[in-house]
């Protein structure tokens, strides 16, 4: 699979001054500060630099009309077919805006154009997810995301209420247009 950028920047319409963009080598270590404010609680795992850096090219970052990163969401491919939605964090005080949704949205794209046949997400975020189109889904389909939090974190599955949620990204094809 192919690493694919997306357009240079994007305006956001109803985040005002903001862009959502590719992440830069420059920006690994706000990633991964603003990623690791939220691990102690649980809400994402521990990224260091090194796992940031060698990811560079699956964020998209929110940056305001400064170029500060005020949130970020990666892609966490498992293979050619199966892509993780991972550290998706907004700055503490600029939640409430919609960046989230704008970030998930941002990531959907990104995996529809690199080809994935579905996304997945693991989160206490139930409402922000279904609101953007996912729907749950059973963890046990993706023995790798267990496979790998195993080697993170061993309490990963016990802090908390997390789900998994999924959704798919294959074109619908519209009744009678398969020639059926």
């Amino acid at each position: 699979m192919t690493r694919e950028s997306s357009p240079l920047s994007s305006p956001v319409s109803h985040l005002r001054g903001l862009r959502i963009e590719p992440a830069h080598v420059d920006d690994v270590a706000a990633l991964s500060e603003l990623n690791n404010q939220f691990s102690p609680q649980g809400l994402t795992l521990p990224r260091p630099e090194s796992w940031v850096a060698s990811h560079i090219d699956d964020y998209r970052v929110v940056r305001d009309e400064h170029g500060r990163v005020l949130g970020s969401v990666c892609l966490d491919d498992y293979s050619p077919s199966l892509v993780e939605l991972v550290s998706l964090a907004v700055r503490p005080d600029q939640q409430g805006k919609g960046m989230g949704s704008a970030l998930i949205a941002a990531a959907v794209d990104l995996a529809r154009r690199r080809g994935y046949p579905e996304l997945f997400a693991v989160s206490f975020s139930d409402n922000l997810f279904q609101q953007c189109g996912f729907h749950f889904g059973d963890i046990n389909r993706y023995p790798e995301k267990r496979a790998r939090y195993a080697k993170v974190s061993d309490d990963e599955w016990t802090v908390g209420q997390k789900h998994c949620f999924v959704m798919d990204l294959r074109p619908v094809t519209p009744p009678g247009a398969d020639g059926g």
